[in-house]
């Protein structure tokens, strides 16, 4: 698998930016080593130029005719390989050269053929769709190994979806013009596709874990059989006596949940050795407590028999997490016997390191919560600078999301970080 070719820009006039977008792209298919022929893309924008989603596609694909197939969303902000696009107006693209038996493009306008056996998908979603986590567990169910990587749009204009489908233009597609408002759109993958998947969290956890022994909808009640409130008053060491400290710090807690009773035991499945929490943690928002169960409530539905902590939004951890996924990416592709053009590859200093094949690595797509990025790790561009460290230096677009698909869940404060390897 040759590397993808990838760009980005930002420009006030989002002309400008596509042109600056296509000349790299030019410039790196005519680059030995990186894919001449690419049939599928993926594309980001920020809000910024989601009026003119419409408009952008069709130049784009217009100027990129062998590129039949486009996937991608609107976010706050947008990444690329060591960079951030927050708060501007930007663009970022990926070329994929896949084998076309190997993916689909699908929406709620091409929906997934029963004819095609997904292995895995990448999902842009909308926030506001309705039965959305349902939505999301079906189409994990629809794949072979019930993973999906992705995220939900995120606008403060227009929430918008790129989907353009070869086999559903032939099909059907009709007059639609590609851009999508609403509903699960995305591309899925054949077993034949390599992917390396991991999920880094961004929260540390303050408590030890607990079984929730009684719930009801979203209210905890009783954690290990003790009254939920008086549990969180102890662990956070506060004190209803002391009414605006307590609900200082309580407004900066949150809880993390993992749902599916007899799901590992306690810390073993939520609370790492490390003290990090586990990549199966779906961390939640404190909405509200009730004193008259002594009870909490969270912004999810809660089973009894799950496990909780309370955890906090942390920089450290989250950092140290990144880059313990980034080095678990690495040596999973490493091979235990390198060939010289591989060990000089990997020894480079990243900062001279180009994107090479020696990495196994043809590109990557990174999908983080829009409270991240820069700002949560201490500055412009610091979280994409710390994948790039960690990873290398290699093809990567994505975007910053109001919520973060892995697996079949949907996550908050995390980063989905997905490789496309190659033999």
């Amino acid at each position: 698998m040759k590397l993808f070719p990838y760009a980005h820009a930002t420009h006030p006039q989002w002309p400008m930016a596509a042109g600056l977008v296509l000349a790299q792209l030019r410039a790196q298919m005519a680059l030995h080593g990186y894919a001449s022929a690419p049939t599928l893309a993926l594309l980001y924008i920020t809000d910024h130029y989601a009026p003119h989603a419409k408009d952008i596609l069709d130049m784009l694909s217009g100027e990129l005719p062998l590129v039949t197939d486009w996937s991608g969303t609107v976010g706050v902000g947008i990444a690329a390989n060591n960079v951030e696009y927050f708060d501007e107006p930007a663009m970022a693209v990926m070329l994929l050269e896949l084998p076309s038996h190997e993916y689909r493009v699908f929406s709620g306008i091409a929906p997934l053929g029963l004819g095609f056996e997904a292995h895995t998908a990448l999902v842009h979603a909308d926030g506001d769709t309705p039965d959305l986590v349902e939505l999301i567990d079906e189409m994990a169910a629809r794949t072979d190994t019930g993973y999906l990587f992705g995220g939900l749009t995120s606008s403060r204009t227009q929430s918008v979806q790129f989907a353009v489908a070869a086999d559903g233009n032939l099909r059907g597609f009709g007059a639609a013009s590609g851009v999508l408002h609403g509903g699960l759109s995305g591309v899925a993958f054949g077993e034949g596709v390599g992917m390396v998947s991991r999920v880094t969290q961004g929260c540390k956890p303050v408590s030890k874990a607990r079984v929730v022994t009684e719930a009801e909808h979203n209210v905890v009640i009783t954690l290990d059989g003790e009254p939920a409130l008086d549990v969180m008053l102890h662990d956070l060491g506060i004190s209803l006596e002391h009414p605006q400290e307590a609900l200082e710090v309580v407004r900066a807690t949150l809880v993390g949940l993992v749902q599916t009773p007899g799901q590992g035991a306690g810390d073993s499945a939520l609370v790492r050795q490390t003290g990090n929490l586990g990549s199966d943690v779906t961390v939640r928002h404190i909405i509200g407590l009730d004193p008259g169960r002594r009870g909490i409530a969270v912004a999810a539905q809660v089973q009894t028999g799950a496990h909780m902590a309370f955890c906090q939004r942390n920089r450290e951890a989250a950092q140290v997490d990144l880059v313990r996924i980034c080095a678990e990416v690495r040596e999973e592709l490493e091979p235990q016997e390198l060939t010289v053009e591989t060990a000089f590859a990997l020894q480079q200093s990243e900062a001279e390191a180009a994107p090479h094949p020696a990495r196994r690595i043809a590109g990557a797509v990174y999908v983080s919560c829009s409270g991240r990025g820069g700002p949560h790790f201490g500055g412009p561009s610091a979280e994409m600078h710390i994948v790039r460290r960690a990873l290398g230096d290699v093809p990567l677009v994505g975007f910053f999301a109001g919520g973060e698909i892995a697996r079949n869940q949907l996550f908050g404060y995390t980063g989905v970080l997905t490789v496309f390897t190659s033999p």
